[in-house]
Order: structure tokens, then C-alpha cells, then sequence
């Protein structure tokens, strides 16, 4: 590589913003329904949106009620080879539409069901595009199976960090040990084991992680938010993530009237479970509808947000960073690059500084102070944490909206039209190849899951006696019904 190839090189690799990124923001913000294009939002001005795999591994062998999975889900069989392509070729389209740097999820059925080996070469598939990947789970499996996800064959680490993201609620049947839950403090005892695999982890073989905790809430236990937060606060989740409960999927599983939990409800309940208000209008991934979240620093016991939409400080402070940083990528850079990169920004928009150290003393006072930050520091009570919710629509509303939207029709009815602008800004997207399009995700699974799987049936059979293969346990419904044979991959129950 010539003197001109390897500067041209280092100048792109350590431009603040790589022209990829930007021309994926500048399209994103485009295809923005008006509605959406709010000062605070951040799809299209720091963030393109999360993705997810679909179709890749379809299977689960716990039984929740509700269920987003269709109701065929258990009827395809985990095949290896069939989730690796699948991913490799879904996260080339994310690649070349959303650019070089974007979170996406591992997702499906029970990510779990894949082997450890088939798991890792997925996350590699798309850590080789850009992606930083979460593997969502019902956390219901051992160390030894993080251990070979993460470990090669010599047991060296084959990333420096993993993220996951564990479910855990008492809608939930099969859990090893909890197989059919009263409440949600039965599940602790499980979500304290899943974090300690991760920190022991860490202490093992020096891997970071990233946990999300997941709860869906319907009417059952809406109420039990507040001390579901109060408690996992205490444990090395990062992000707390909750889903009011939608119809779709699977509608054997509709036994609740799912729309008596609203997302004020649910974010109430958070705020008591903090013991503090979460300002959270200071920024938006896509509809306020959809999603709200807060991001900030747990000191000790105190929450100190990062931003404050009542601050006007604040809210200048984050306009220049959307302006002026916003689609940096931090995330897998080399240190000095990243320092190179940070430096020619800060170059490029000097007076940022002041407001941006600004915002950065506000927060400390928030948290108490510098000294109570140290003091808790040393105490190892300071982390970063992010609380969500993500409140999916019903598949009766999204199937008509999607079909007039793809007619380019605006719906008259309310209900379909406020879908469809949902749906316009939706944050999280999946990947077609066979078509070249994003889809959201409550179009996926409302309205191309159900076909997708009676296609997966055909390709991937679950194994038959007729097959030489015997059929094994891989889920228990609850307590009293008879044991399920439904693969052959997952180990046998005893």
C-alpha cells in the first residue's frame, strides 16, 4: 500500500463522521414521517435504529402467555447452518441501507436452542458487518454454554464483549427451577444467577458484557413493576427494558385484556420501583407512542439522568452534540483512532466544549457531587443505566395499516392512520434481501412471520421416528401437563 493510499486511508478512517453513516442518517431522516421530526429525536441525527434477525431460528421451549411468536414457531427445526447464512445475509442489506455501524439483535426463538459454536459464528457474521449484536434469551442456560459461545476451541476469547438481553417474567412457563412462577420475586433468585455468569465472566477470562433485563407487562403483574425495578437495580443489568403487552403472535396465548396497561402505567411504576421522576422528553427513538427511555448514572442510590428536558442548558447542550457529533462511531475503534477522530471534532466545533463540560458538571451535581461520585466510585456503586419501554401494537391494527401503506394509502380511520404513522417512525427494523427492503418489527411478526414459518416447515421438518431420530425433550408447559416432545437438538429433560 502506497504513502497516498495509506493517507487517504487514515483520513477517512478517522473522520468524525464516515460518509456511509451520514448518508444513511440523511436518508433516514427522509423516510421520517413529519410527525417524528422533532428537535429531540434521534433516528436520522445520531442513530439509524435497531435491527433483528427473523426466521433464523424460530424455535423457543418456554410457553408465555402472551407470545409474539406465530403459532408454527415450534414446528421448524434449529439448523445451524440455516441461522448463520440467514444472518449473514440479512445483516449485508442492514450493511449497505444503514450503514457501517448499528445495534441489531440476535433474535427469533430461544437463541440458547442454537449450539454454542453455531451462536458464536452468527455474533461473528455480524460483528464482520458492523454490527454490535445482543443475544436475546430467556437466560435459562448454564455457564458452561456462555462459556463455549464466547471461547474458542482453545479457550481464548473470541470477543472482547457480548451483550445479552435476558427475559424474564412470570407469564412465563418452563423455567428450570420456576417452572410455573406466583410472582415476579419467585424469578429473582434466576436473574441474580444469569447477571453473576457475567460478571464471573469478566473475572474468568476478562470479557465485558452488556445485560439488558426484559419483562413484558399485561394486567397480571403491571403492578409488580415497581419492585421488579427496585430489585434489579441491584444487579449488573444495564438496561431495564419493559413491553406492555400487545396482541400479537401466537393467540392461544390472549388470556388478558392487554390494553388496560398503558405506557404512562408502565413508566409510573418504573419511576416509584427508582424512587425518583425519569425525565425522559429530552430525546426520542422514533414515536413517542412506541418508545421512551432515559439514559443516566446510578450513584449509590440516586439516578442522575443525562439529560433534563425542563433544562434549557441541557437542551442546548444536546442540540450541538446532534449537530456537530452526531453518527460518530465509538463503538470498536481502535483508542487512537477514536482519540483522532474525537480531536478533529472537537477542532471542527470548538465552542462546543464549554456547553458540552457544562451539561457534564450538571450531571455530577445530579449524582451528588464529586466527591459522593468518588466516593461511590471506589465503592463500586457508580454504573451507567438506561431504563425503556417499547409498547408494540396489536397485529389487528398493523396488517390492514401495512396493507394500505404498501398501496401508498393513507388510512381515514383513526386507529389505522395513527398506525401507520407508528409504523413510519418505527426504531426497529428487519432485513428482506429477497426484496431489498426494511420492514418494522410489528409488521414482521404481525403480518410476515405466520407465512414465513409455513415456508420454514417445508425446508427445516422437525425430526420424526420415521427419521431415525428420536424426538427429545425440550419444554414443560407448567407444572401439570404431560411432557412435550418437540426437537431433537435442545438436551434431553430429566
Amino acid at each position: 500500500m502506497g504513502i497516498a493510499t495509506t493517507l487517504r486511508r487514515f483520513e477517512l478512517d478517522t473522520r468524525p463522521i464516515h460518509p456511509d453513516t451520514r448518508r444513511a442518517l440523511d436518508r433516514r431522516w427522509a423516510e421520517l414521517p413529519e410527525h417524528a421530526k422533532t428537535p429531540n429525536q434521534l433516528l436520522g441525527r445520531c442513530a439509524v435504529g435497531c435491527e433483528g434477525t427473523h426466521g433464523v431460528f424460530p424455535k423457543c421451549n418456554l410457553t408465555c402467555s402472551p407470545c409474539y411468536h406465530s403459532a408454527d414457531a415450534n414446528k421448524v427445526r434449529i439448523d445451524g447452518d440455516h441461522t448463520v447464512d440467514n444472518v449473514k445475509t440479512q445483516m449485508a442489506l442492514l450493511r449497505e441501507i444503514r450503514g457501517p455501524r448499528a445495534h441489531a439483535q440476535l433474535i427469533g426463538g430461544e437463541v440458547s436452542l442454537l449450539s454454542a459454536e453455531d451462536h458464536a459464528q452468527a455474533l461473528l457474521a455480524m460483528r464482520a458487518v458492523g454490527r454490535e449484536p445482543m443475544s436475546m434469551t430467556h437466560g435459562d442456560f448454564d455457564y458452561d454454554y456462555l462459556l463455549d459461545t464466547v471461547l474458542d476451541a482453545d479457550g481464548r476469547p473470541r470477543f472482547d464483549k457480548v451483550s445479552f438481553a435476558a427475559h424474564f417474567d412470570s407469564l412465563m412457563r418452563g423455567r428450570r427451577g420456576a417452572v410455573r412462577p406466583r410472582n415476579e420475586a419467585e424469578l429473582n433468585p434466576f436473574r441474580e444467577r444469569f447477571g453473576q455468569m457475567f460478571v464471573d465472566l469478566k473475572r474468568d477470562h476478562g470479557v465485558n458484557s452488556y445485560l439488558a433485563h426484559n419483562m413484558t407487562v399485561t394486567p397480571s403483574n403491571v403492578d409488580e413493576v415497581e419492585q421488579v425495578t427496585r430489585d434489579v437495580l441491584e444487579m449488573p443489568f444495564d438496561m431495564m427494558s419493559f413491553q406492555p403487552a400487545a396482541f400479537i403472535g401466537d393467540d392461544r396465548r390472549w388470556r388478558e385484556d392487554f390494553g388496560e396497561v398503558t405506557i404512562d402505567a408502565v413508566w409510573e411504576r418504573i419511576e416509584k420501583g427508582v424512587g425518583q421522576k425519569l425525565p425522559w422528553q429530552a430525546t426520542q427513538f422514533g414515536d413517542p407512542r412506541c418508545n421512551r427511555s432515559t439514559v443516566g448514572v446510578r450513584v449509590g442510590g440516586t439516578f442522575a439522568p443525562l439529560l433534563d428536558a425542563d433544562d434549557p442548558k441541557d437542551i442546548a447542550a444536546r442540540d450541538r452534540f446532534l449537530d456537530h457529533f452526531g453518527g460518530m462511531i465509538f463503538g470498536d475503534v481502535p483508542k487512537g483512532i477514536l482519540a483522532v477522530k474525537v480531536l478533529r471534532a472537537i477542532a471542527a466545533h470548538p465552542g462546543d466544549i464549554p456547553p458540552l463540560i457544562g451539561l457534564a458538571s450538571r450531571v455530577l451535581r445530579r449524582a451528588g457531587g464529586l466527591r459522593r461520585v468518588v466516593r461511590a466510585a471506589r465503592r463500586g456503586k457508580v454504573s451507567f443505566k438506561t431504563f425503556v419501554i417499547h409498547n408494540f401494537m396489536d397485529a389487528e391494527q398493523v396488517a390492514p395499516a401495512w396493507d394500505l401503506m404498501e398501496k401508498g394509502i393513507v388510512a381515514e380511520d383513526p386507529l389505522l392512520k395513527e398506525t401507520q404513522e407508528r409504523l413510519g417512525a418505527c426504531m426497529y427494523a428487519m432485513s428482506h434481501p429477497e426484496d431489498g427492503r426494511l420492514v418494522p418489527a410489528c409488521v414482521q411478526h404481525s403480518v410476515l412471520d405466520p407465512i414465513e414459518n409455513v415456508e420454514l416447515r417445508r425446508i427445516l421438518p422437525l425430526p420424526t421416528p420415521r427419521d431415525g431420530i428420536a424426538p427429545q425433550v425440550v419444554a414443560r408447559p407448567s407444572g401439570l401437563t404431560a411432557v412435550r416432545s418437540t426437537g431433537s437438538k435442545a438436551p434431553a429433560a430429566t
